[in-house]
């Protein structure tokens, strides 16, 4: 049985061929394409995740609504509503792309993400159902709570977080209303 299959990139973003992901995670990981989400809900609150502490990568950290990786020919915007669906049991509306070339690579208990990863922001609705190999807790934040906690060293949020936040400020006051 083949598992979940990433699409690995050359320097330039294109793709190269695929691996799968229980192999590609580890001290030297191949650049490879991703994604992540921040879903607000209509009062303009950010749904912020802790990842599971069943999780390879970056275990109990909190981080923003959700992350993952497209898989052969999928497209990013596809990719998010299979991983919401996946993870917190929501259907996002007006899914739009915020930080499309975004980039980076960070590494946590001896393992690398190394990663194209596109931003996205999207509207959620009701409350999370979340899948527990995936998440282990969630909790609406303000976005000004979100962005103290991106400055916050102390605060355990993920490495992508603490990068994507600042470029998402900088896109105006307050990224759900874009």
């Amino acid at each position: 049985m083949v598992g979940e299959q990433v699409v690995l990139l050359d320097d330039e973003g294109r793709a190269v061929g695929v691996a799968d992901k229980a192999t590609v995670h580890g001290a030297r990981t191949p650049r490879h394409l991703a994604f992540s989400c921040y879903g607000f809900d209509e009062a303009g609150r950010l749904l912020v995740t802790r990842r599971s502490r069943r999780k390879r990568t970056f275990p109990l950290m909190w981080t923003n609504t959700c992350c993952g990786h497209p898989g052969p020919g999928e497209p990013p915007e596809e990719a998010v509503h299979r991983r919401l669906a996946d993870e917190l049991g929501m259907t996002p509306t007006d899914v739009r792309p915020a930080l499309p070339d975004f980039s980076y690579r960070a590494s946590f208990d001896g393992v690398e993400e190394n990663e194209l990863c596109p931003v996205f922001l999207c509207t959620l609705q009701g409350e999370p159902r979340p899948d527990p190999a995936e998440v282990e807790e969630w909790q609406w934040w303000s976005w000004p709570r979100f962005l103290e906690a991106v400055a916050n060293p102390a605060s355990g949020l993920s490495p992508w977080a603490r990068l994507q936040a600042p470029l998402l400020a900088e896109l105006g006051e307050h990224p759900s209303l874009g």
